[in-house]
């Protein structure tokens, strides 16, 4: 197969009978949704360091300063270069193989750290119901089939993953759709305008952590974009609705809650939601939300190791990662090693105590986020002839405002870290520049087998066609 273009064009290692399936609309929609949100689980603590006027205000506002611009800039760079790696293409493209290269650290360390407390959380929950599971051996063997049963589940296909994700959100949102109606006559409106509690002072630490982390990752689909069917099409249409449809996923909850329920502002920690619906409903409520919790936790997972998985396949597909990382399982068309990687790293993660590390992710995060953002300004600005199937209604000088607003938010999260997250983020980001010239060297000595492509960021624009 010829590689004299610059789109990566890879013979598997495994021959299909058929045609692999695509994601269509409705699945991408909801493993975006998972990608970012997973349903209202864990909004609680902005009421708790700040109120319920700012935390309403602040799943209102924040949206429009982070997570539109950010879905906004996946969908133009997601048409314009469709393949799998998303964000690792864009930074190639843009700045080079070295830069593509450490975007692909910092995000994939980030995720598959993020992906190691999903099923911590589903023993947590589980341990309410069979407190067996609290600690011992028993735990170590939940969490150990927990991830090994989810990481399964992924392996068996991407169009698999996406449907069962409509099904887990469905099932996990139900629960708040019903609390909401219920709690309808009990709302006292004036609640809403509330400062929080006399004498408490406000965390605001904790209030923008919370929102940061629960309306981020909308770029993680952009390792899935060689999966989707029509993705020119489907992925800008997908990111509106899936952004609309998260935010009413927050909204809703948090005003039916915060007027009807009344309770000392220190009970609104991450699970707070199951004892308002018992509250509001009943204990029969409060079970169904937290088995949603757990569903939840299952769609974080599936969603962003699909991300992760894919994300090593597209490396490998561009030459960054050795030709045996771009292999496919022979039955289920999926990045089997890419899933195994993830799932390993994910397991040894979860048997840690990971405050800091998982610190560390976000700050990894926040690193590989201002190179997005530096990506997506150098391609308009280099690169202006570049096709581009959607493309946002703003000039330059107005894209830039755009992205210094979650760039400034950026580097305050990062300002505020500990000397511990600033090592372990060093040594991390030392090991991917490592991990970079090793690989460079394996080329050159021909250690390992690596598929034929052009850089990225030639002036070439076929890449686009």
């Amino acid at each position: 197969m010829q590689t004299t273009t610059t789109e990566p064009t890879i013979a598997h290692e495994t021959t299909l009978s058929t045609t692999p399936k695509k994601l269509t609309l409705i699945p991408l929609i909801f493993l975006i949704y998972f990608e970012v949100a997973g349903g209202p689980y864990g909004e609680e603590p902005a009421v708790q360091a700040a109120g319920p006027f700012f935390a309403l205000l602040g799943f209102f506002i924040f949206p429009f300063i982070w997570s539109i611009p950010e879905a906004l800039i996946t969908a133009e760079l997601t048409t314009a270069i469709p393949g799998n790696g998303g964000f690792v293409l864009w930074a190639d493209r843009a700045f080079g193989p070295f830069w593509g290269s450490l975007m692909g650290t910092w995000k994939f360390l980030s995720g598959v750290i993020n992906i190691a407390s999903f099923p911590v959380l589903c023993i947590e929950y589980l341990t309410k119901i069979f407190p067996v599971f609290d600690s011992g051996w028993p735990r170590y063997v939940a969490l150990l089939g927990s991830s090994l049963a989810l990481s399964f589940l992924n392996y068996t296909g991407l169009t698999i993953v996406g449907y069962a994700a409509v099904v887990l959100a469905v099932v996990s949102l139900l629960p708040f759709i019903l609390m909401s109606l219920i709690a309808i006559p009990k709302i006292h409106p004036h609640r809403w305008v509330s400062m929080g509690q006399k004498g408490v002072k406000k965390d605001w630490n904790l209030f923008f952590n919370t929102l940061f982390w629960n309306l981020n990752f909308w770029d993680n689909v952009s390792t899935l974009a060689g999966e989707v069917n029509k993705p020119k099409k489907t992925f800008p249409l997908a990111l509106l609705i899936a952004v609309i449809f998260t935010c009413v996923s927050y909204l809703i909850p948090l005003f039916a809650v915060t007027g009807s329920v009344s309770v000392d502002q220190s009970l609104w920690e991450t699970g707070f939601h199951a004892q308002a619906a018992e509250i509001i409903a009943g204990k029969w409520l409060k079970i169904w939300i937290e088995i949603g919790a757990v569903l939840s936790a299952i769609g974080l997972f599936e969603a962003q190791m699909s991300s992760s998985a894919y994300q090593i396949l597209g490396m490998a597909e561009v030459g960054m990662l050795p030709k045996v990382f771009g292999i496919r399982s022979k039955w289920f068309n999926t990045p089997w090693l890419g899933i195994l990687v993830s799932m390993l790293i994910a397991i040894a993660v979860s048997y840690m105590n990971f405050t800091d590390i998982i610190s560390s992710a976000n700050f990894l995060y926040s690193l590989g986020m201002l190179l997005e953002f530096a990506a997506f300004i150098w391609l308009r600005w280099k690169s202006p002839t570049m096709k581009r199937p959607y493309q946002i209604p703003m000039k330059l000088p107005l894209l830039v405002i755009m992205c210094l607003i979650p760039s400034g938010f950026l580097v305050f999260i990062m300002v505020i870290a500990t000397k511990t997250v600033f090592l372990v983020s060093g040594v991390m980001t030392v090991a991917g520049i490592a991990c970079f010239f090793f690989i460079k060297l394996c080329k050159k000595k021909r250690w390992a087998k690596f598929y034929n492509s052009q850089p990225l960021n030639e002036e070439d624009e076929s890449l686009t066609e």
